[in-house]
């Protein structure tokens, strides 16, 4: 009974406690609807599917659902049967597709009604149809060119002998990947389309009460007009990132990342800053601290060529970014402060510690700047309209 009563009190504890974070990330509800009205806008043959795996990129499995879920979306898509369960628990009411790999112990659980699995494999395909107990909704995924995952085309009238001897298996959609739909040439996407356009014609035969085809993801929804399907799934675009070499909407990104300063020193000129003194000033500098690092999501590749924004002002990464601290030069920030804010990740695409310029200066893509900002940080959904945030937790 102890224990009880001292979980409760705990619990409560947790939810009674205000307090300002000593990093918070923070998503513009108006910048994320903002974004599906552009894509609805300019591409209205299809409905599109939000991305919300992975921590919705970042920016919160749970904040992105609960934006989302009176915005009539076909399904989110999500990675894994976690994922699924996450929502579930959270009462959100849209359809959910598992795009990712799931067991049968998983496909048998019947988490909801409302959760389809996608069928990724032959082999696959063949346990599902010798250990599926209950009627359960699949797409069906088509290996059009990426030979990642789905059936191939050369496999497909084997796997819909399986699935129609099977009177449980219950296909409500079908779906591909585009393997360069962002590249800098059209020939391999289109190629792609051309495959899949035929099979979907099959399927729609096939499976007379098929709901959802989809194959663009963000960038090769340009491609839409040429492709046979009622659905585009929508990732890095609905966070507000252009993906398409070819068109640019007038898109808006929707996290940012602050933090605070926690020290502030004078140094003079010829000191070494940071692990394995990477760094040596050249004059007399103020040089601040700032709790985050790399466990903080805060690529280590930064050091010494990142910066963060304090006061308005672009204030370079001095040393190496350490697993919880990296160290900022503010010399030229005035009457700076314990507490003062400082701007991690920016919101403004132009900004040099925006995401896209982050990914620029270690080599990499967004999505990796954005699927490392940890989930144990707390995600605050600003409702600009209203001024204030949700405060979620």
């Amino acid at each position: 009974m102890g224990n009880i009563l001292k979980n409760i009190w705990l619990r409560a504890l947790s939810i009674s406690v205000k307090y300002r974070p000593l990093i918070e990330v923070r998503i513009f509800k108006s910048a994320i609807l903002h974004n599906l009205d552009e894509f609805q806008k300019n591409y209205s043959q299809v409905q599109f599917a939000p991305v919300i795996k992975s921590n919705a990129y970042g920016h919160g499995i749970k904040q992105m659902a609960k934006i989302l879920d009176n915005k009539n979306c076909p399904f989110f898509i999500v990675d894994s049967f976690y994922e699924a369960l996450v929502l579930k628990r959270e009462g959100i009411k849209t359809q959910v597709l598992i795009l990712g790999y799931a067991t049968m112990e998983q496909i048998n659980n019947r988490v909801s009604k409302e959760v389809s699995f996608a069928i990724i494999d032959l082999s696959q395909l063949k346990n599902i149809a010798d250990s599926l107990k209950n009627k359960t909704n699949f797409h069906l995924k088509i290996d059009t060119g990426m030979h990642r995952q789905g059936i191939m085309p050369a496999d497909l009238d084997k796997a819909l002998e399986i699935i129609k001897s099977n009177q449980n298996i219950n296909i409500v959609g079908a779906c591909s990947h585009f393997a360069d739909a962002d590249g800098g040439s059209s020939e391999f996407t289109l190629a792609q389309i051309q495959e899949w356009n035929k099979i979907a014609l099959l399927l729609k035969k096939e499976f007379v009460g098929l709901k959802f085809l989809h194959l663009a993801n963000t960038a090769g929804t340009y491609f839409g007009k040429e492709i046979i399907a009622n659905v585009s799934r929508l990732g890095l675009g609905l966070y507000g990132i252009n993906t398409s070499p070819y068109e640019k909407l007038k898109l808006k990104p929707a996290l940012e990342m602050g933090s605070m300063i926690t020290s502030i020193k004078n140094i003079p000129a010829g000191e070494k800053v940071g692990y394995n003194i990477t760094y040596e000033s050249k004059q007399p500098m103020v040089v601040a601290t700032v709790p985050v690092g790399y466990n903080e999501g805060v690529d280590r590749r930064l050091s010494n060529i990142g910066g963060y924004v304090v006061g308005g002002i672009y204030c370079p990464l001095v040393g190496r970014v350490s697993m919880n601290i990296s160290s900022v030069d503010v010399t030229a920030v005035k009457d700076i402060k314990l507490e003062d804010e400082v701007i991690i990740i920016s919101a403004n695409p132009e900004d040099k510690n925006s995401v896209e310029n982050i990914a620029k200066q270690c080599g990499t893509i967004p999505y990796e700047i954005f699927v490392h900002i940890p989930q144990h940080l707390r995600r605050a959904v600003i409702i600009e309209e209203l001024k204030k945030d949700e405060n979620y937790v």
